[in-house]
């Protein structure tokens, strides 16, 4: 299918069939730990939409969801490293095993401020799921528990994954051109 997008792509990284196929084990595995804990699926708005619908189904356990939606980059490309609650949790957690679901994971900024926070709301246990980790970026001591690609220091789009609010529909994960964002 084409796309209208495919031209601000300079490569693919993560093939379409690649984060299936790495859903369907990241389920399995959260599988085996939650089995009859009933966890709560929080997912990290807006960029985690695709992958934790695609996580939960992949990961057949009775769970729920809940959403969280915090603001660090403000339409840049880099976080400004101050997190912000623009949408709170609806829920108490707590005693609840939080399963924090995140597109990326770069500085730690964000997921090191989400784990305090729900620490602080009484969570049993937290549990951080990221489809990307990009370690070379990290500015915070946070690691997820849960990888589903490591990538390099590119810009990525694609799969949940933006650019000013764009390319989150682009079904797999790809390097945006420089010029692009460089406009």
């Amino acid at each position: 299918m084409r796309s209208e997008m495919e031209n601000d792509i300079l490569k693919i990284l993560v093939t379409e069939e690649q984060i299936q196929t790495r859903i369907a084990e990241l389920g399995e595995e959260l599988y085996q730990e939650f089995e009859g804990k009933n966890p709560l699926f929080l997912g990290v708005l807006k960029g985690c939409f695709l992958f934790m619908a695609d996580l939960v189904r992949a990961c057949q356990v009775k769970s729920d969801v809940e959403y969280i939606a915090v603001s660090s980059y403000e339409n840049a490309t880099s976080s400004s490293g101050r997190v912000k609650i623009v949408h709170d949790i609806q829920q108490d957690i707590t005693d609840r095993h939080v399963i924090v679901v995140e597109d990326i994971l770069d500085s730690g900024n964000t997921l090191a401020f989400l784990s305090e926070y729900f620490k602080t709301r009484g969570a049993a246990s937290i549990t951080i799921v990221t489809l990307l980790d990009k370690p070379s970026r990290r500015t915070k001591a946070v690691n997820a528990d849960y990888v589903g690609f490591v990538v390099p220091d590119e810009f990525v789009v694609g799969y949940g994954l933006d650019y000013c609010q764009q390319y989150r529909n682009v079904p797999y994960i790809g390097v945006l051109k420089p010029e692009v964002y460089s406009r």
